[in-house]
């Protein structure tokens, strides 16, 4: 079980094949044949044929033959494909018994992902002079590759790092607008003299009046505080009808508060 994200299960067998001259009459022979299912060393050596076959419980998804032989009538070929499937479909119960789906796949694992976008956003995500994708792929060291069709594909050699892309990537293509009560952790992008533009999400920010700024406490400069590039976690406290949004300071209990009434109280054990 390698956390591979198979449609289904697919198991394979060898098939093999032995042939000969059988006296039927007087004087006479034929040529008769003996399909063999799961053929071992010795019998792909002496035998006529060395037959794989793949596939799932549905479809073939593999073959592959080998034969010593000028040519194999269709019929028997037909036989042979009708004992593998028979054998393809016995392996593949076992392996229903003993797994029904494939693990998550580690979030160690290298792995190509595709999101959709619509083609008029392409030009958004790429960004002046491909400033946005570029910041993307800085950012979270995942390949972004964009067809004209809007399709994006990311790949990552690990799992935070494509689902990071992915995230900044429908942001700003497939993007669902923040709401009242909502908290992030953004970063200072630009200060004024009455507060803080905070990036919230990639082309969407925020401000924190500088009223907000001080703990209660008046303060006289934005800078005194904060500065370009320092993180601030936020909740959105309000958004006007022209879609400004203002934001207002969480501090990290306030943040641990939350999480633990957010978990479900733990009963007490009993012995």
């Amino acid at each position: 079980n390698a956390g591979v994200p198979l449609k289904a299960p697919v198991a394979g067998i060898a098939m093999g094949l032995v042939s000969d001259d059988v006296e039927v009459t007087a004087g006479q022979s034929e040529r008769r044949y003996v399909a063999l299912t799961d053929i071992l060393g010795a019998e792909d050596a002496f035998g006529d044929m060395d037959f794989k076959v793949a596939g799932t419980k549905d479809f073939v998804t593999a073959l592959q033959l080998d034969t010593k032989l000028d040519g194999i009538p269709s019929e028997v070929l037909a036989a042979a494909l009708k004992q593998a499937r028979d054998a393809r479909l016995t392996i593949l119960d076992v392996i229903r018994e003993a797994i029904d789906a494939p693990d998550e796949m580690s979030p160690y694992a290298p792995r190509v992902t595709s999101v959709k976008i619509p083609v008029d956003k392409i030009g958004e995500v790429i960004g002046p002079k491909g400033k946005m994708i570029n910041s993307i792929t800085e950012e979270t060291g995942a390949d972004i590759s964009i067809e004209d069709d809007g399709t994006i594909y990311v790949g990552a050699s690990d799992g935070p790092s494509a689902e990071a892309a992915v995230e900044k990537i429908n942001a700003i293509a497939n993007p669902q607008l923040p709401k009242i009560g909502e908290r992030f952790l953004g970063t200072v992008v630009k200060t004024a003299a009455f507060g803080a533009f905070v990036s919230l999400l990639p082309g969407k920010d925020g401000l924190v009046h500088i009223s907000k700024l001080g703990n209660g406490k008046r303060i006289g400069k934005v800078e005194d505080v904060v500065k370009v590039g320092d993180k601030l976690r936020v909740e959105i406290a309000d958004i006007d009808n022209r879609g400004k949004i203002s934001l207002v300071l969480v501090s990290e209990d306030d943040s641990a508060d939350t999480a633990s009434a957010a978990s479900p109280a733990k009963e007490p054990a009993t012995s």
